[in-house]
C-alpha cells in the first residue's frame, strides 16, 4: 500500500504533469511546422559546411603555393652565385 500513498500526494500530481508535458512535447516535435523548421536548420548547416569547405580549399591552395615558392628559393639559394642556371644545381638535402 505504500505505492498508493506515494501517488496520493504531490508526487502523483508531478508524475501526471510529467506525462502530460511529455505527450504534448512529442506532439509538438513531430508536427509539420516543426519538421519544416528542422529542414531549414539542416539546410543552413549544409550551406555553412559548403562555405567552410570552400574556404579550406582556398587556404590549402595558398599553402601549397607558399611551400612551392619556398622550395624553389631553397633550391636557388643552394647554387653558387656565379652559376645562373638553377636547373643544373643539386637541390639542398632535406632533413627529416
Amino acid at each position: 500500500m505504500s505505492a498508493l500513498n506515494f501517488l496520493k500526494g504531490t508526487h502523483g500530481l508531478l508524475l501526471g504533469a510529467g506525462v502530460v508535458i511529455g505527450s504534448i512535447g512529442v506532439k509538438v516535435l513531430t508536427s509539420d511546422s516543426a519538421k519544416r523548421v528542422y529542414v531549414k536548420a539542416v539546410a543552413a548547416g549544409l550551406r555553412a559546411k559548403s562555405a567552410c569547405e570552400d574556404t579550406l580549399e582556398s587556404a590549402r591552395a595558398e599553402v601549397d603555393d607558399i611551400i612551392a615558392e619556398a622550395s624553389y628559393l631553397n633550391e636557388t639559394a643552394s647554387c653558387p652565385d656565379a652559376q645562373t642556371d638553377a636547373e643544373s644545381c643539386e637541390p639542398a638535402p632535406v632533413e627529416a
